[in-house]
């Protein structure tokens, strides 16, 4: 295979794993995660999704109890569609990383590394159906492609090398940005949280929550991992406490991202070979702030919240470009 179509077969990777992510928010805000009550097929198939009188039927007896409904899980089925596709590309792309890496002129562990990720990711995929939307492995799964993303982003810069050489100054800020990565990290495990949680209108006020600057707040019951969705640990429904508690969190995190964030992209902003990357994460943080604040005030409706994940996995792919940068120009001139 050239060198040519390999760097495609990269490119192609990293934009299908960005529509994933968006699919997959799509999925759970639309509630089409459980559309399907097996793995992988739905219903017992691999292809398609029950529709005829008789296949719904079929389906129902041999799945008590539940309802076949067609387009949750024709949603469902789509993206596993897409995460299958995304497998199959990423296990192509390891192969021909590792059979043909003097051609490639690059270490083939990353894309061993995306391998055992996207194996993890499916695990948790099924975990996510079989056990019913757990937050814990929801929150898990969405990660799971986040660092699938920001991977194959990487792999991708590798390939593409842009030759950009920060002048001196600037390489002061590679600790910053890689810390940054860390930040945004936590913001959205926290919103991940959020999601898995249904606690996106626990507070539809704005700036205040409920009217109030710190609402009532349940952190123990709020943050528990091991339990199952809307009840606590002892099996007790969740209280509007404990969501209050987990999205109040996620706009406290909101404003410490804003902050270290917008700091580091005026920092990359005074830095002329580092200027545009400066402007499009300044860009997309702000883009990402008024998203947050539309969908409280707007009532999540369902366009928003699916522009909103899009934009914490565009504001990671550019936080990972902005790292890029920093580590070449690091090691080049060591």
């Amino acid at each position: 295979m050239p060198i040519l179509m390999y760097r495609k077969l990269v490119l192609l990777a990293a934009c299908l794993a960005l529509v994933a992510i968006v699919v997959g928010a799509y999925v759970r805000l639309e509630d089409a995660g459980l559309g399907c009550p097996d793995w992988p097929g739905c219903y017992g198939q691999l292809i398609g999704v029950p529709e005829q009188a008789h296949e719904v039927a079929k389906a129902e007896q041999a799945f008590p109890g539940k309802s076949v409904d067609v387009g949750r899980a024709r949603t469902e089925m789509f993206h596993r569609y897409l995460a299958g596709t995304l497998g199959l590309l990423i296990l192509a792309i390891a192969a021909v990383a590792w059979r043909r890496r003097g051609e490639v002129g690059h270490t083939p562990r990353l894309a061993a590394v995306l391998v055992l990720l996207v194996g993890f990711q499916a695990t948790l995929g099924m975990w996510t159906v079989t056990m019913l939307l757990k937050p814990a492995i929801v929150t898990l799964h969405l990660l799971g492609g986040m660092a699938t993303l920001a991977l194959l982003a990487w792999l991708a810069l590798r390939e593409i090398d842009p030759p950009v050489a920060p002048a001196a100054p600037a390489r002061g800020l590679r600790h910053w940005a890689a810390f940054g990565l860390a930040v945004l990290a936590a913001q959205i495990a926290l919103g991940g949280w959020v999601s898995a949680n249904y606690a996106a209108l626990a507070c539809t006020d704005f700036p205040a929550c409920h009217g109030r600057w710190l609402p009532e707040m349940d952190f123990g019951h709020a943050f528990h991992v091991v339990r199952e969705l809307g009840v606590t640990a002892d099996g007790a429904p969740l209280s509007q406490e404990a969501l209050n508690a987990i999205h109040w969190s996620h706009r406290v995190g909101a404003l410490v991202t804003l902050a270290y964030l917008g700091g580091l992209a005026v920092g990359a902003l005074r830095t002329p070979a580092l200027r545009v990357q400066g402007v499009v994460l300044l860009a997309l943080l702000l883009a990402q702030a008024g998203l947050g604040i539309a969908n409280v005030l707007l009532r999540l409706p369902l366009a928003l919240a699916a522009a909103h994940n899009a934009g914490a996995a565009l504001l990671l792919a550019s936080l990972v470009m902005l790292n890029f940068t920093l580590f070449r120009s690091a090691t080049r001139s060591s």
